[in-house]
């Protein structure tokens, strides 16, 4: 096969460094953008890099953080990305101390993104808590005309919705936001409303089985963002290897986008935030 041909993401594994210009809270997250002008200026939507900083890492009294961490990016503009996350453990705390001015270390863009919607069908993006992040950049894509529904835990959580173009359908569990809903509630009312659609899902494991199994009871296609402990990024490590109805895959060359119905279940071991 030519590497023409090869439908993975090729990368070298190359390091670089992103400068980075701002560093914000929004709510339960934090949002770092950088400048990455030494990489590619059209990373796809759905594609993920792996971080680390340039000072810091693994050099703590037990050395943590010492692998990077895997994030898609929420948005690209101009050379600068932008990433979206929350602090919960101590490679995404020393994230969240960097300042503007600092070196963001990055490797990417890696992996297999968001493919177009099925011919005929609307696009319906479906995220939860922070896998909302890799829909941003989808949305810019799409335009605002494409069905937008969130979950998160809280209104701290739900203030990443004001990223978003347009309003948003927004569900939390405890109702300190929109509806005190799941958001796979409200996509069975829209499936229930019009199932000509392609879903488009990020979140926990748990939301995304569900949303796998509503999507094969209304026969949609559905392309799900997934999620695997990541040590290398571009396929050297095996970390991130995930079953599927064909055999077992990287998700980190052959994802992280998958088709639902390629799956047995999205309740992968090692999954989640």
């Amino acid at each position: 096969m030519k590497v023409a041909d090869e439908p993975r993401t090729l990368a070298p594994p190359r390091r670089r460094t992103a400068h980075v210009t701002a560093v914000e809270r929004l709510g339960a997250y934090h949002l770092v953008r950088a400048l990455d002008s030494g990489g590619p200026q059209d990373p796809q939507p759905g594609q993920f890099y792996m971080l680390s900083t340039d000072e810091r890492w693994g050099g703590g009294a037990d050395e943590r953080p010492y692998l990077p961490r895997a994030f898609s990016h929420a948005r690209a503009r101009e050379g600068e990305l932008s990433f979206l996350f929350e602090v919960v453990g101590p490679g995404t705390a020393r994230l969240a101390e960097l300042r503007a001015g600092e070196g963001l270390a990055l490797v990417g863009p890696l992996g297999l993104g968001w493919r177009p919607p099925r011919e005929g069908t609307r696009p319906v993006l479906v995220g939860g808590g922070i896998g909302t992040a890799p829909l941003l950049c989808w949305q810019d894509e799409l335009g605002p005309e494409a069905t937008l529904l969130l979950g998160f835990r809280s209104a701290a959580h739900a203030e990443a919705a004001s990223l978003f173009v347009g309003r948003p359908e927004v569900a939390t569990d405890d109702g300190s936001a929109g509806r005190q809903a799941l958001v796979t509630d409200l996509l069975r009312e829209q499936l229930d409303a019009d199932p000509v659609a392609t879903v488009f899902a990020c979140g926990p494991p748990v939301m995304l089985e569900a949303v796998r199994l509503l999507c094969a009871e209304f026969a949609v296609p559905a392309q799900l963002a997934l999620e695997s402990g990541m040590a290398c990024g571009f396929g050297a490590c095996f970390g991130c290897v995930v079953p599927t109805k064909e055999g077992y895959i990287r998700l980190c060359v052959d994802g992280p986008v998958l088709d639902g119905e390629r799956l047995e279940s999205a309740l992968l071991g090692g999954a989640g935030h």
